[in-house]
């Protein structure tokens, strides 16, 4: 470092100029400062950056001096252009420049050509800095953006000492592998960490996508009167499937669908719930059911056990009840670039004896025009765990595209160009008549 400052050097000229990381250039930077060998100070410098609106405003003017001059040659209002009516005639009005009367524009003599926030724009093209105030209002109107940055100089001193061989032995300023290997640190000295020497900044931290997508989703469920259901992702077969009336013979229970791990979950301590659910399968079924089964663990393959469990826990009264989940779930298939072997589920509930199918449109429609989607489509289809069942299909604003919700896989994780978190969101459960309530 001190080899290649030869001049007052920026921390990023002097990283180029003596091959040291940045990182170490502001770690020692402190260090050389304290020895007396550099004089280090901080810099802070504001850039502007204009917008692309912004450039174009500033060779084409702005939209109120193009109101002006339409009003100066006695233009009509419908001339104006969405921009010049939206933006451009309520400035030039602020301005005092025009006046609509019975929708024709009256303009006065003021000098578009001379306007103060065009000249800033230009000053600001060239690299100048303009004055605040109009800096200020090119800021509200989103034209101009502020960064402040800090930048780290250092600058050699007059009289550069020259470190005597052994000056430094014994003082270690950085562990290597082979020291802890060799224990060669053992007895040496280890140079001051300095807590107060600058670093670089680290750029902030982001919410994956997929969390933003699920906060968002928990906040409009939340907002609809429902109450989140959160269960573990480790699941008994019976709750997973059993409460659901799959039978054990099922193909989807197979080692080619479904995760099974090691051990036994215990059953429910209600052994009456169990008997109802045996008596299920045995007898409306018409086939075996063990209890070996029941208790095999597995990576919950939906969060419809989550639900199972929450019905016989929390819904045997007469209140009405809302609930939903947003959670991760497993199925052991091929993966690719967009299929992974987990995924998120989001599912919705509503226990009320009143309820009608009308209810279940009007519920799903809300849902979605608060995720955003205003065109909304219901078309019958046909599932065979719900009656009566239908599908959903939204016109995607950005991409100019109606989406179905079977077109869209539910283990999608990219909510960007996958809007419909699930395959099908809010088919109307009808349990068997001989199911347990």
């Amino acid at each position: 470092m001190l080899n290649a400052l030869s001049r007052r050097m920026s921390a990023d000229e002097l990283a180029s100029q003596s091959g040291v990381p940045l990182s170490s250039i502001l770690s020692f930077s402190q260090s050389l400062k304290e020895k007396g060998y550099a004089v280090v100070d901080f810099v802070e410098e504001t850039k502007l950056e204009l917008s692309q609106e912004a450039r174009r405003f500033a060779t084409e003017g702005l939209p109120e001096q193009k109101v002006l001059l339409a009003a100066q040659e006695g233009m009509p209002l419908a001339s104006l252009s969405q921009e010049e009516r939206t933006i451009g005639l309520a400035w030039a009005s602020k301005n005092g420049w025009v006046k609509v009367e019975s929708s024709s524009l009256k303009g006065s003599n003021a000098l578009a050509g001379e306007y103060g926030l065009q000249g800033a724009l230009l000053q600001i093209l060239s690299g100048a800095m303009p004055d605040s105030q109009l800096v200020s209002i090119l800021e509200k109107r989103r034209l101009v953006t502020q960064h402040i940055s800090k930048t780290i100089y250092l600058e050699p001193t007059a009289v550069q000492p020259k470190l005597q061989a052994g000056e430094e032995e014994g003082v270690i300023s950085a562990l290597t592998r082979q020291m802890l290997l060799s224990k060669s640190f053992k007895g040496k000295l280890f140079r001051k960490y300095n807590v107060s020497a600058p670093v670089e900044v680290p750029s902030p931290a982001k919410r994956h996508m997929v969390r933003r997508l699920q906060a968002r989703i928990s906040r409009i469920f939340s907002d609809m009167g429902f109450e989140e259901m959160e269960g573990s992702e480790i699941q008994s077969s019976f709750w997973n499937f059993d409460a659901l009336f799959q039978p054990q013979d099922h193909p989807a229970r197979d080692l080619a669908d479904t995760f099974y791990l090691e051990g036994d979950s215990p059953l429910p301590d209600d052994s009456s719930l169990v008997e109802k659910v045996k008596k299920i399968h045995q007898v409306s079924w018409g086939g075996e059911w063990t209890e070996k089964n029941a208790s095999r663990p597995v990576l919950r393959t939906h969060t419809t056990a989550v639900s199972a469990r929450y019905l016989n826990e929390q819904c045997k009264g007469s209140e009405s009840k809302k609930y939903f989940s947003i959670g991760k779930v497993y199925r052991n298939e091929a993966t690719d670039y967009k299929h992974l072997a987990e995924f998120y589920q989001v599912e919705g509930i509503v226990v009320w004896d009143g309820a009608t199918f009308r209810d279940l449109l009007g519920c799903l429609k809300e849902f979605y025009r608060r995720l955003g989607f205003e065109k909304i489509r219901f078309q019958p289809s046909y599932f065979p765990y719900t009656e009566p069942s239908l599908e959903i299909s939204v016109y995607f604003e950005k991409k100019g595209q109606c989406w179905r919700g079977r077109d869209i896989p539910s283990r999608s994780l990219n909510p960007a160009l996958r809007p419909l978190p699930c395959a099908c969101l809010g088919p109307l459960a009808r349990a068997p008549a001989h199911a347990p309530q």
